[in-house]
């Protein structure tokens, strides 16, 4: 079968930069910060009081309150942003066989905030007294049922679950799914709203979150006094198409992905390989199935959560797999800005990685101050810049050993 060639034609985002691709992409440009101290609880008896939330939201601005009340609020950040994608897509799906449109959407956590809720609910009133919609809440799936439901969706509708590379394979598995000719077009992405006294405290727990209470040194990917990641929440939801498809309909193409690299370190339940073999083994992948050489990748958005084992050993795979290259290319962590956004963090970056290809600008790490020398590689630090970007590679890198790289390209008519 001839693999056909994939593009993007619509991009939806929440993010804590932004309510919107363009909004979240035009702050990350200017190097805006969108970590502060959380509001969604009072942090003031645990260890972390920072977080990147997505500022503003009410969710009766984008659908009815008795709808929204059936939805976690990661549900509904996916909800929210396959709109957007939809939207700018210009797909009209009544014209469309929906039987050959899918929906693949990631969360890492699904419905924390409702398990929350409803465990605290149950234990003071009984456990059969937890609200009816508890399951469907709280389940990762749902993000990707309710969309497909949303907009009578009925080709391939899936949730990878591989944590923090989720979004990364839930775009790199509809890719290849269009490729192949099993679908027309698909919705795909992650969504996450891991931002409650339960998810704090569990990953504080882990030793994985930074407790520095000072915004600008906190989530500093690449820095020498890094400490640990910032939790991140929101969305990403891209629509991607056959070329043939979207050019049938006269869409306005955005992108083309071109490449997709996905395996596992088998190595630790959290940590990386400390060498960055199983991150170096999928950069190749994705390079060996775009056909590039390493020469042609010109900017990376880095997983560069700014915990230390993650920033040194991505550092030493990029060195691995790009050979001397890597010395001349660019790798930014748009991390120092949102956090980490778990499953919806593949999805962010690749939507950055697009509008990077689309005005020739490589964001910057904010707040890097103190050089390692185990990170030392053009992280862009402290200010974007206008470069020529013929590829762009996002890598996103999951708990269980979870690696996954895309490849983008810019479109020209």
């Amino acid at each position: 079968m001839e693999k056909r060639r994939v593009v993007i034609t619509g991009m939806g985002a929440l993010t804590p930069l932004g309510k919107s691709a363009e909004e979240s992409w035009a702050a990350a440009k200017a190097g805006v910060c969108g970590i502060g101290t959380i509001t969604l609880y009072d942090s003031s008896s645990q260890k972390v009081h920072l977080a990147g939330e997505v500022k503003g939201y009410n969710a009766e601005d984008y659908m009815e309150r008795r709808e929204a009340r059936r939805m976690d609020r990661f549900t509904q950040f996916a909800v929210v942003a396959a709109g957007q994608a939809l939207e700018q897509s210009g797909l009209d799906l009544e014209k469309e066989d929906c039987s050959r449109i899918g929906v693949i959407l990631s969360s890492g956590i699904g419905g924390i905030t409702t398990i929350q809720a409803e465990t605290l609910k149950g234990g003071e009133k009984g456990f059969d007294k937890v609200s009816p919609f508890f399951i469907p809440m709280v389940i990762a799936n749902m993000a990707a049922g309710q969309v497909a439901i949303k907009y009578g969706l009925k080709g391939m509708c899936s949730c990878p679950v591989t944590a923090c590379a989720g979004g990364s394979n839930s775009i790199g598995d509809a890719f290849r799914h269009i490729r192949d000719g099993y679908a027309d077009a698909m919705l795909c992405g992650g969504a996450e709203a891991a931002v409650t006294p339960l998810g704090m405290g569990g990953f504080t727990s882990l030793q994985a979150l930074t407790k520095v209470d000072d915004p600008a040194r906190a989530s500093i990917p690449f820095d020498k006094e890094r400490s640990g990641f910032v939790m991140g929440e929101g969305a990403g939801v891209l629509v991607l198409e056959s070329l043939e498809h979207a050019q049938a309909r006269g869409a306005k193409i955005l992108g083309e992905i071109v490449g997709y690299g996905s395996n596992c370190d088998a190595h630790h339940i959290t940590a990386p390989c400390p060498d960055g073999a199983g991150a170096t083994a999928c950069m190749k992948l994705a390079l060996q199935d775009a056909g590039l050489a390493p020469e042609d990748v010109d900017y990376i958005n880095a997983h560069g959560t700014s915990t230390p084992l993650n920033d040194s050993g991505e550092t030493q795979a990029v060195k691995n797999a790009f050979g001397a290259h890597a010395y001349h290319l660019m790798m930014s962590s748009t991390k120092s800005m949102t956090g980490h956004l778990l499953g919806a963090s593949g999805a962010v970056a690749s939507i950055f990685c697009l509008l990077s290809l689309r005005d020739q600008f490589a964001p910057p790490t904010i707040h890097y101050q103190v050089p390692d020398p185990e990170c030392d590689l053009d992280i862009v630090p402290n200010q974007g810049r206008s470069a020529r970007i013929r590829y762009a590679m996002a890598n996103a890198f999951g708990f269980g050993g979870h690696n996954a790289s895309l490849i983008f390209t810019g479109w020209k008519e």
